[in-house]
């Protein structure tokens, strides 16, 4: 019954653990000033994002902040589905994979 409450990733941060990371490898990362640029909004609004849908990574307060490049254009698409998948680990999945491609970017 609790799992027609809440949605797939609402599930997992019912544990009071946050979402999964999503794992960046280092060809994909991108640092803040890139992600503004890219995505043609505020600091604040992609650091919000990073929060939000969990797309970026940051070692610990005051460390510099790693963004996924694909996860972010799957946010600005509004694509969070593929956000979810990649979070599983689907990178050959087509829904997911068409992002690595239109950023010149592995997806193996």
């Amino acid at each position: 019954m609790n799992d027609m409450l809440f949605q797939n990733s609402e599930v997992r941060t019912a544990v009071g653990l946050g979402l999964w990371p999503i794992l960046i490898r280092p060809d994909e990362v991108i640092n803040i000033k890139t992600a503004v640029f890219r995505a043609g909004r505020d600091e604040k609004t992609i650091r919000g994002w990073c929060k939000e849908f969990g797309i970026g990574r940051q070692a610990k307060p005051g460390a510099p902040l790693d963004i996924s490049a694909p996860a972010l254009e799957m946010v600005m698409h509004g694509d969070l589905v593929a956000l979810e998948l990649l979070r599983d680990g689907k990178r050959t999945d087509p829904r997911v994979s068409r992002y690595f491609d239109f950023l010149g970017l592995p997806s193996y």
